[in-house]
């Protein structure tokens, strides 16, 4: 997914608490729904900068020779303006855009 289009908050804002039931009916599983999502996104979102950023790593390791690459820093400050992976998971959520499973209620037949 592309996180750089979506249309989020990049603040957190008081929510309806009543949203969060509607997909799991336990406001517990909601919140481990929502970390998990946050962690994927979170990791895919570095991997991706990391990729980036490596394009502008020397070939080469040499203490005297570091200096700043303003792309890389340009780079570095969109990263640090896009929402939050947190923010971005419960937009998701919110906009039933998560598949939910739970092994849990699947073995038990709820």
């Amino acid at each position: 997914m592309d996180y750089k289009k979506v249309k989020t908050e990049t603040t957190a804002v008081t929510r309806q608490k009543d949203k969060f039931y509607e997909q799991t009916g336990n406001i517990y599983e909601t919140v481990v729904v929502l970390s998990k999502r946050a962690n994927q996104i979170g990791a895919e979102l570095k991997a991706e900068l990391d990729k980036k950023i490596e394009e502008f790593t020397p070939a080469t390791d040499n203490l005297e020779e570091i200096f700043e690459n303003r792309e890389q820093i340009e780079i570095a400050k969109f990263y640090e303006r896009l929402p939050k992976p947190t923010l971005l998971a419960i937009d998701e959520f919110l906009n039933n855009k998560v598949y939910i499973r739970n092994p849990h209620k699947e073995k038990q037949g709820f």
